[in-house]
């Protein structure tokens, strides 16, 4: 009988003879079907998955050792190139797009014997708080089907909310897998800059981008993230510095102690009344526990929206330039006139309204006349903070506020509003802008029946105290 609590439980079940990847994979695939009206996956890989989940099997009983994610059941975001499948970035320009090469990271869970079970929706090119962007219609919360799961990475949020999956593959340039983890109540944890090579990722914003991962547990992310980590010749910005053992790493007693928060993240005029209260009787809680919890100024929150919007709307509208109707894409079946009236026209039909108001936007911010206003002011604002944040973790180890703002809201809430819909990302930019690593870990339920959590952020490349951290705050809630 199959049954999944961990990775590492699942793994003794393997061993023990008590379950099997099969009966894992067909768990899983019933799971799925029970829960399509969630809109989570645009594409199963049934018939894939149970040749592989066999072969492990058949693996296992030569007695060959295990890979450390050997039957592992993984869902990957829309965005991430998986070879022979289709990779859409949920849009219409994508559409029956077929990758011709895998991602690292990608590729790295299957040298670990994982299973990849399908591709999860998501807002389209990875541009949205919501999940409701996406060209193949919003993914809806498991927990309440009126309310959104977060975005962009809303699919690969709710498999795991819903236990579609054992862990999800998702990507964060700006909160998208930290947000939905938090609306969701799963873990969501986006690893320093440079952590994980971006390579076979479609970009959004390339210096803000990052794979994250979901999970049920710390520790079962601990366990991918020491597997996709590392150095890789096909991505520059890949860092090359050692990738310790998470997962082991984790269990030493070694948790942090000393925590910072800024104050005017509490005290922000947008912050739900029941989020401000829990998470300051838990700052309290952490205090008679024998923390150093200590609330720090910070004059620069109302400037991180405006310059994340700034840089990584420039970012994407040069990436997404590629998309143009001639090399790969959907191209108009219109009459045209020439060259110009085809890339109009095919980018018009293929990208959706946020990314078309998205590119504006950053068409805008480069244009002669404004480029030194917007977009050089932007890269001195991210300057200061990268120095702030140097010099905090000269004293502090960890950093905490509120994920987002609000639980997650009903769906077409927002929509009225750009404004609105961007403010919901006020706590989870900061940490893409610096490059450090951040996590969100649900600890707070609110009076409307919605989870929501805590961010949980570290220096850059401290992702062993990030998540022992937060493993004894889940542990001990």
């Amino acid at each position: 009988m199959f049954r999944f609590n961990t990775i590492k439980d699942y793994h003794a079940s393997l061993l023990a003879g008590e379950t099997s990847c099969i009966q894992a994979v067909d768990f899983f695939l019933d799971q799925i079907n029970q829960h399509q009206h969630l809109n989570s996956f645009l594409e199963v890989f049934s018939e894939e998955a149970k040749l592989r989940a066999i072969e492990l099997d058949g693996l296992r009983a030569t007695g060959k050792p295990m890979g450390k994610l050997h039957g592992v059941i993984v869902g990957i975001k829309d965005v991430l190139c998986y070879d022979g499948h289709k990779v859409s970035a949920a849009s219409k320009i994508l559409e029956n797009y077929t990758a011709v090469y895998s991602a690292t990271a990608i590729q790295k869970l299957l040298d670990q014997g994982a299973i990849i079970i399908g591709r999860q929706n998501c807002d389209e090119f990875a541009m949205g708080s919501s999940n409701e962007n996406s060209a193949y219609g919003p993914v809806k919360n498991a927990l309440d089907n009126q309310r959104v799961p977060g975005g962009s990475s809303g699919g690969s949020a709710v498999a795991i909310q819903a236990n579609l999956c054992m862990v999800s593959l998702g990507s964060d340039t700006g909160g998208s897998v930290r947000q939905p983890a938090d609306f969701c109540g799963v873990v969501g944890l986006k690893p320093s800059y440079g952590r994980i090579s971006r390579y076979g990722l479609i970009a959004y914003a390339s210096s803000f981008d990052q794979i994250g991962i979901f999970s049920h547990t710390v520790q079962d992310a601990a366990i991918v993230l020491e597997v996709i980590a590392g150095a890789d010749n096909f991505d520059s910005t890949v860092s090359s510095k050692e990738v310790l053992n998470y997962s082991e790493a984790i269990a030493e007693n070694k948790v942090p102690k000393k925590v910072a928060y800024f104050k005017e993240t509490l005290s922000h005029p947008g912050l739900d009344p029941e989020i401000k209260k829990q998470t300051e009787d838990y700052l309290a809680s952490l205090v008679a526990k024998g923390y150093t919890v200590e609330g720090i100024d910070f004059s620069l929150l109302s400037y991180l929206v405006p310059t994340y919007y700034v840089l990584t709307t420039a970012e994407a509208s040069s990436n997404l330039s590629r998309f143009d109707g001639i090399k790969f894409g959907h191209r108009t079946h219109d009459k045209i006139e020439d060259l110009t009236d085809l890339y109009k026209k095919s980018r018009t039909e293929g990208f959706g309204a946020e990314v078309q108001r998205r590119i504006l936007l950053g068409t805008f911010v480069l244009s002669a006349g404004y480029f030194d206003a917007y977009f050089t002011k932007a890269q001195q604002v991210r300057r200061k903070l990268v120095d702030l944040t140097n010099n905090l973790f000269l004293n502090y180890d960890i950093l905490v506020s509120p994920t987002v703002p609000s639980p997650a809201f009903k769906l077409g809430e927002n929509n009225h509003s750009a404004t609105e819909m961007f403010l919901a990302d006020i706590y989870t930019v900061y940490a893409n802008l610096v490059g450090i690593p951040a996590i969100s870990i649900p600890l707070f339920k609110h009076t409307n029946g919605m989870p929501f959590g805590l961010q949980v952020m570290s220096a850059s490349f401290n992702e062993v105290g990030l998540l022992q951290f937060s493993k004894e705050m889940m542990e001990s809630k």
